[in-house]
């Protein structure tokens, strides 16, 4: 990490760290909070892509063998190329 030395009203910084100690976290962690929002904001925002889940047409829920409490499962099944995961 990189240090930062930037000048502020006294008060300001009192006001602003009893706020972060409230808020169970460090003026120094806000202030970073606050500067990664400030870049993201010229950043291209970008819609995240979401697969579509291999379901069963007949019983609405998910096909055989996919196990819903597994994230692996679920990868695994949206990347294995068979006709079973191809219906829709």
């Amino acid at each position: 990490m990189t240090n930062l030395t930037i000048s502020l009203d006294e008060n300001l910084v009192k006001q602003a760290r009893i706020k972060a100690i409230q808020e169970g976290t460090s003026l120094s962690a806000k202030v970073r909070e606050m500067l990664a929002a400030y870049v993201r904001q010229d950043l291209p925002s970008t819609s995240a892509v979401i697969p579509k889940l291999p379901v069963s047409k007949a019983s609405g829920g998910l096909l055989p063998g996919i196990d819903p409490s597994s994230n692996r499962s679920f990868y695994q099944a949206l990347d294995a190329d068979t006709d079973i995961l191809k219906l829709k």
